[in-house]
Formats: C-alpha cells, sequence, structure tokens
C-alpha cells in the first residue's frame, strides 16, 4: 500500500476514529484502508451486508383497480 495514501489517511481521521484512539494514527488509517479495499473489491465481505437484487417489477405492488376516495 502507498505510504502517502496511509499518510494522507491518518491525517484524515473521523472524528469517531480519532476518538477510538491509537498510539500509530499510520498503523490506524492502514488497516480501515486495508478493511476499505476488501469490501470494495468484494461486496460480500462487508459483515451483516445483503444486497437486494430485485427489478422495479418485484419491488412494487401490482396496481389495483380500487380507486382512492
Amino acid at each position: 500500500m502507498p505510504e502517502k495514501r496511509v499518510a494522507t489517511r491518518a491525517e484524515k481521521l473521523t472524528p469517531e476514529e480519532k476518538v477510538a484512539g491509537s498510539d500509530d494514527p499510520g498503523e490506524q488509517a492502514r488497516l480501515i484502508l486495508e478493511d476499505s479495499d476488501i469490501r470494495s473489491a468484494d461486496r460480500d465481505a462487508s459483515p451483516g451486508t445483503f444486497q437486494e437484487h430485485r427489478t422495479s417489477e418485484v419491488a412494487t405492488a401490482p396496481p389495483t383497480d380500487e380507486v382512492p376516495d
């Protein structure tokens, strides 16, 4: 992983990441980037991720002949 990418990410830690704390912001950034790269390469790698593949026809209820009041 390019050191410049890690250094840039270490400088831009989010407030939540800063609160989590780390003695080594560079290593923290490297781990964040590694996790991000894995998730980007394999969308199913993210725990708890479920992506539905439905068309609008399947996701939308069929029309009814009823007229609303």
